[in-house]
């Protein structure tokens, strides 16, 4: 399965990079995501992650009002492309410790990947298997 068949449906949130902290934590919690992508004129410039949120705001006392995501986000993140199979996407972030990774279409920001995505969807594929599994099973006459 490639990348795009897994975001071609989600609606992506991203923030511009002049938007406080607090707005963005905002954003993540009323949507239950755990990042953001950072735009600058419609171009993919960073990543807001919670552990951005916890390094490098908490940690070092940020005042979440008044800090702008321009000065904590992870800038130049990795990205992925749509035609990337899952199981590059699940290497990288193993490789690089990402739970998130944006995703690109010609350079231009299309989605987000994250892991949980990832484990669902193979969650949803081993259940499928699972009941085929038991169908067959159940439908192979007594020798």
């Amino acid at each position: 399965m490639r990348i795009y068949d897994l975001i071609k449906n989600q609606e992506t949130y991203h923030a511009e990079m002049g938007v406080t902290v607090l707005e963005a934590v905002r954003a993540m919690v009323e949507r239950n995501i755990g990042a953001v992508p950072v735009v600058h004129n419609g171009k993919l410039v960073g990543i807001f992650s919670e552990r951005d949120l916890m390094k490098r705001v908490v940690a070092e006392g940020c005042d979440p009002r008044s800090t702008c995501l321009a000065e904590v986000m992870t800038e130049d993140p990795l990205t992925i492309n749509t035609n990337e199979e899952l199981e590059n996407c699940m290497i990288l972030m193993r490789r690089h410790g990402f739970r998130h990774l944006p995703v690109c279409h010609e350079g231009q920001l299309v989605g987000m990947v994250s892991l949980r995505d990832i484990l669902l969807h193979d969650l949803n594929e081993k259940d499928d298997e699972v009941r085929m599994m038991r169908a067959y099973i159940h439908s192979v006459p007594d020798a």
